[in-house]
Parts: structure tokens; C-alpha cells; sequence
């Protein structure tokens, strides 16, 4: 008969990161009340270990009830998961109390109590800079967003967004490619991927770079998680560059809030027959910083532009007749028939040749029949 081990074993549910999670799970107990409790009590030990008189005059008698309550079925489960989550390679949980975590996002007005973070958590100590946009971006948008995020990656810029569609997807994948890599926040729990179709590519930011959430696991993607993970995004961040956004996008609440936090604010501009960059025009008639270059983003955070930064070019028109038909195309796009018009080509002759330029990068399909050109 095996013998039992005669020593106690230790009650993962009393120890600190359970008292973290017990007084984020505290129901009707939000960030604030938190915060003015740990500036009062020090540690969330203390806080629970106070009782609901001393806690009733620094909040509402529900409130300090919920934080003395017993842990339930579920919170244990939450604790259990978690601390197995955090047994597994590059995966942190960092407490507003840690070293690691960002002095610039405890500045904000509701910061986080917990950064639950898979990947290069050092890179939290790194100078930000955040690049956000449209979800139903355009092609040359998400260029656009690629290249300045390799750019700015490129000069040692870790590179902020949120892991949607559109320009943050094309953000992460241009800040990839440089020393500066990227940050991804999310508003669901880290043991999800959402959306979907960037399983992959939070992969490789896990890899090479790092994804944070303030929500725990578990945590579904909520719509009204992620204009609240906006703030987060913002407050890594010196600054917040939009590229692409509607009149109603959710990317102006986290210029908005940028700007609220002291952050600096650039924008994009674009056509102004476009829907996509109507968002941008308001913020720079609001005051955001207009950007041609990447250059005005650097000197503005007061990063030297390093010379020689790796570029993406478009294609060289491989004759005169290319560059006629580029010229002709111009910055927006055309329906083929008006493209016809202008050149007065053969149908025939004018799809093959633009079928050689889409193949060659330099132009790009359209529904509705359109092409346009992409500037690089």
C-alpha cells in the first residue's frame, strides 16, 4: 500500500496571484475601487484579509461583501486555469504592482490591474508606437499600414495594434520584420484567437513578439471588450498613428483617447471621395499631426530616422507603354471602361497588360469591375 505524503499541500486558491484574481472577479467591484483599496491597504492580501468593516469605509457595503465572499466553484476554476496557463513557457501574468509593468500605461486614468501576456513580455519596457485603422481597409491602405509599421519597427519602434482584420492585420505583419517587433491587444481571454482567420498570425506575434489581454481566460470576444481595450492600445503607446477610418470607427475612440492621455495623434490623409478616410480628415482638422512620411512620425517621438531603412517599392514599369497606363490610372480607382476611354486601347490588349502589372504588385483588382494603382 502506498504510503501518503504527510505534508499539507498548498492551497493554490490563497495565494497572490489568487488574491489578484479574486479581487478582479469581485463582482460589482470594478478597477477603480481596486486601486484606491491597494493605495490604502497595500496588497491584495491585506485588502481580503481587512473584512467588510474596514473595507466599508472605503467602499459600499455590496462591494466589500463581494470582496470578502467566499471563492467559488467557478473562481477556483478560474485560479486552477490560470495557474496552469502560467506554467507554460512565455506566458506572464503581470500585476499593476510588478516591475514589468509599463510605467506609461499606469498613467492612464483606469489602468489595468492584470496583464495576462504570452510571448517576449519584455518587450513591454520597449517605446511604443501604435498603428490602427479600418477593419474593411483598402488595398493600398493595408500597404500603407505595412510598410510604415516595418518602417517604424525597423528604427526600434515596437509597434502597437489590436489583431483585427485590415490594418492591424497588416500592421503586426509589416512590424514583423523589424527589431522593433509588435504588441497585440485583445479583448478576449489569451487562451482564444479571435478573429479566426488570425490564428497564424497570433502565432508567430507569440513567437516573435508578444499578445496581451486584460480580460481572463475564458473571456469570449464581447463587443464591449474591445472599444475598452482601446485605452490599452493608446496607453502603451507615445503615439497613435490612424491609417484609414470612417466617419464612425472604432480606431478614432482610440485616437480619442490618445490624445486624452496625452499621447501624440498623426493621421493619414486620403481622397476625399473615400468613405475609408473620412475618420482621418477629422482628426486632422481636430489637431492630429498630418503624415506623409515615416519620417514625420519618427522626428515627432523624437526618434532619429535611421538611414537606409529598408523600403518596398513598387514595381519598375518594365516599358513606356506601363508608365502611360500607370499615369492614367492615377490615385483612385477606375472602372475599366473609363480606363479604356482615357488610353483609347483595345479591350484585349489593356487586360493583358494590366493582368502583367497586378501580377507584378503595382495594381490591384476591385469589385465592381474597378482597378486602381498601389502606391508603395
Amino acid at each position: 500500500m502506498q504510503a501518503t505524503d504527510p505534508r499539507p499541500t498548498p492551497d493554490q486558491h490563497a495565494t497572490p496571484i489568487a488574491d489578484w484574481l479574486r479581487l478582479e472577479q469581485a463582482a460589482g467591484v470594478g478597477r477603480r475601487s481596486v486601486h484606491a483599496l491597494l493605495a490604502v491597504f497595500g496588497t491584495p492580501g491585506a485588502i481580503l484579509r481587512a473584512g467588510p468593516q474596514a473595507l466599508g469605509a472605503h467602499v459600499t457595503p455590496a462591494q466589500a461583501r463581494a470582496i470578502c465572499a467566499p471563492v467559488t466553484p467557478a473562481l477556483a476554476a478560474l485560479i486552477d486555469a490560470t495557474l496552469a496557463w502560467l506554467a507554460a513557457p512565455d506566458h506572464h501574468l503581470v500585476t499593476c504592482h510588478d516591475p514589468r509593468y509599463p510605467p506609461a500605461l499606469a498613467e492612464i486614468p483606469d489602468p489595468p490591474l492584470l496583464l495576462y501576456v504570452s510571448g517576449r513580455v519584455e518587450l513591454l519596457a520597449q517605446p511604443m508606437v501604435a498603428v490602427v485603422g479600418s477593419r474593411n481597409a483598402s488595398v493600398q491602405g493595408r500597404v500603407d499600414a505595412e510598410s510604415f509599421a516595418a518602417a517604424l519597427s525597423g528604427a526600434g519602434l515596437c509597434v502597437v495594434s489590436g489583431l483585427a482584420l485590415g490594418i492591424d492585420t497588416a500592421a503586426h505583419e509589416g512590424a514583423l520584420r523589424g527589431i522593433g517587433s509588435t504588441i497585440a491587444v485583445v479583448g478576449t481571454g489569451l487562451d482564444r484567437v479571435y478573429p479566426a482567420r488570425n490564428r497564424e498570425l497570433a502565432h508567430r506575434i507569440a513567437a516573435q513578439g508578444c499578445i496581451v489581454s486584460e480580460y481572463p481566460l475564458g473571456m469570449p470576444p464581447l463587443a464591449a471588450n474591445f472599444p475598452r481595450r482601446n485605452r490599452i492600445i493608446s496607453g502603451l503607446a507615445a503615439g497613435v498613428l490612424v491609417i484609414e477610418a470612417a466617419a464612425q470607427s472604432g480606431s478614432l475612440i482610440t485616437a480619442q483617447l490618445a490624445a486624452e492621455q496625452g499621447r501624440e495623434v498623426f493621421a493619414l490623409p486620403g481622397s476625399i471621395h473615400s468613405a475609408l478616410t473620412k475618420g482621418c480628415h477629422r482628426l486632422i482638422r481636430e489637431g492630429a499631426q498630418l503624415v506623409e512620411t515615416v519620417d514625420d512620425v519618427l522626428m515627432a517621438m523624437r526618434v532619429s530616422p535611421l538611414a537606409g531603412l529598408p523600403q518596398v517599392d513598387a514595381a519598375a514599369p518594365a516599358s513606356d507603354d506601363d508608365a502611360i497606363l500607370l499615369d492614367a490610372l492615377g490615385h483612385e480607382p477606375v472602372a475599366l471602361d473609363e480606363l479604356l476611354a482615357r488610353l483609347a486601347l483595345d479591350p484585349g490588349m489593356l487586360g493583358a497588360r494590366l493582368l502583367e502589372l497586378e501580377l507584378a504588385g503595382v495594381v490591384t483588382r476591385l469589385p465592381g469591375g474597378r482597378v486602381q494603382r498601389i502606391w508603395r
